[in-house]
């Protein structure tokens, strides 16, 4: 788990049955301003799914001051002649206390507030290879201590209606799902429990 200044991550992952690597790429960071996440799955699985998940995290490490619409778009142009690529981007905005995210393809996010009520995105259908894509970015107000589950279509739908993801603990949250669910994992399989607690002073250390 990672504990910063206003965000705590916990991360679960697991490769697809059969694979020792993993098509799923993922990247967070945090900044005295914004908080960033993204989750990419390579079409397919394997090194090759990998590779072209991994670009598009390497671009977004490399950009993180643009929107989410522009990380986006150059995720999407750097794919040209690469495998295809779902990707799901969070960016936290501490100035204006919004929230954006955009998916295209199968990878979702659901928000959970304090008061524990539930919000499930719905992903932009496809996926990136180049080729333009329209998409949207989905934005909504940033509450403190609520939590956000980015994951990518290894976890089960039946899977996230489980109560522990109520938790306030993000690694609880993760723990829990990683003794609940299957074993042996049809798809591989990445789940990012997120919480923004705006009371942690910002720290450089």
């Amino acid at each position: 788990m990672n504990v910063s200044s206003k965000v705590e991550v916990s991360v679960f992952q697991k490769a697809k049955k059969g694979n020792y690597l993993c098509g799923d790429s993922y990247f967070y960071i945090e900044t005295e301003n914004e908080f960033v996440c993204a989750l990419a799955d390579g079409l397919g699985s394997g090194e090759f799914a990998k590779e072209s998940s991994q670009i598009v995290i390497d671009i977004i490490r490399n950009n993180i001051g643009a929107t989410v619409e522009e990380l986006v778009k150059i995720c999407n142009a750097k794919l040209m002649g690469k495998r295809g690529v779902v990707l799901g981007i969070l960016r936290m905005d501490y100035r204006t206390q919004i929230s954006g995210f955009s998916s295209i393809g199968n990878i979702g996010i659901m928000s959970i507030t304090k008061d524990k009520k539930k919000k499930r995105n719905i992903p932009n259908a496809g996926y990136l290879a180049g080729y333009h894509r329209p998409f949207k970015v989905m934005t909504q107000r940033l509450e403190p201590e609520m939590t956000f589950i980015i994951f990518s279509d290894g976890v089960l739908d039946r899977e996230l209606s489980q109560r522990f993801f109520e938790n306030k603990d993000v690694r609880c949250i993760t723990k829990a799902y990683e003794q609940t669910s299957d074993k042996i994992r049809m798809d591989d399989t990445t789940l990012i429990a997120v919480r923004y607690i705006p009371k942690k002073p910002f720290s450089a250390d």
